[in-house]
């Protein structure tokens, strides 16, 4: 693994936010000056395909990198907000209503946070 992917991989996992490429870059220009983006993006492909890193993608927005630690989204579906939340592990139940064995998967749920909701409900209350 190149310095570069190790300085990524280290980002990713010690962030508690969901990073995208130019934010990951941003982070790694601070320890190497020379970095470029297209660096970052070869990386973050190689350990995406390594199962080192997980993207997460939500329509409308960049993808995003996140730690491989077992856990789910939830994704405001008007600002695009990423939250990690903690669910059971639904791999067996889902294994067996496949039928296949299943490697991982990403469960991103769908919702309204709380900034959206209210001016969802402030909107609803201007028109009447």
């Amino acid at each position: 693994m190149t310095k570069n992917a190790e300085y990524i991989l280290e980002i990713i996992n010690h962030s508690n936010e969901h990073l995208s490429a130019e934010q990951i870059y941003l982070r790694l220009k601070e320890r190497n000056q020379g970095a470029v983006l297209a660096t970052v993006y070869n990386n973050l492909s190689i350990l995406y395909k390594q199962g080192l890193i997980r993207k997460i993608s939500v329509e409308g927005c960049p993808d995003r990198y996140d730690k491989i630690k077992r856990h789910d989204h939830l994704v405001c579906r008007y600002c695009g907000k990423l939250s990690d939340i903690l669910l059971d592990d639904l791999t067996e139940s889902l294994q067996k209503q496949v039928g296949i064995q299943i490697l991982s998967y990403d469960l991103k749920i769908s919702y309204l946070c709380e900034e959206c909701l209210k001016k969802e409900n402030h909107h609803l209350h201007m028109e009447h």
